[in-house]
């Protein structure tokens, strides 16, 4: 195999999906409507600051609408909410329909009951081939533990089983 083969898109897809990750949901009010999108790509960065990643493709249409919001929400789906996941996945449709959220006073909205939600704003976006990394300041967080993470792994939803 060259290596122009092994660097495929559709091969690096297969191969980065070797590596499980949560999925979130990145969501704002928008004119007063929630806004987001899902992210498998979201990576805590560091204690202080508190910071968080997210990687957002530039094909996204949805990603204009939120980079400039005061404030962000970060959900961190839990393993019942895959198809809360697929509808914020969808190219069209009301994303929201029949998904229980909140907004924050700083309208950041949150996917109710996630593993765990973080109300973030942008700090800071870096160019990065046919992505944007988006450094996220956190300002308030919290997390449930009983509440198990959905997981993306090899194209596919997982759930974690205790070892």
């Amino acid at each position: 195999m060259s290596c122009d083969q092994a660097l495929a898109p559709t091969e690096l897809r297969r191969v980065f999906g070797a590596f499980p990750t949560g999925v979130t949901a990145i969501a704002a009010l928008v004119d007063g409507v929630p806004v987001g999108l899902a992210a498998s790509s979201f990576t805590p960065v560091s204690l202080d600051p508190p910071l968080v990643s997210v990687c957002v493709a530039h094909s996204s249409t949805t990603w204009p609408a939120l980079r400039d919001r005061a404030r962000l929400g970060v959900s961190v789906l839990g393993a019942h909410q895959e198809q809360a996941c697929r509808r914020l996945a969808a190219r069209d449709g009301d994303r929201f329909a029949a998904l229980d959220w909140r907004a924050t006073p700083d309208g950041a909205v949150l996917v109710e009951d996630a593993s765990a939600w973080l109300d973030c704003s942008v700090e800071q976006q870096i160019r990065a081939g046919d992505h944007d990394i988006v450094l996220l300041r956190v300002h308030e967080l919290d997390a449930d533990h009983a509440v198990p993470p959905l997981v993306f792994h090899a194209s596919g939803f997982r759930r974690l089983e205790a070892a």
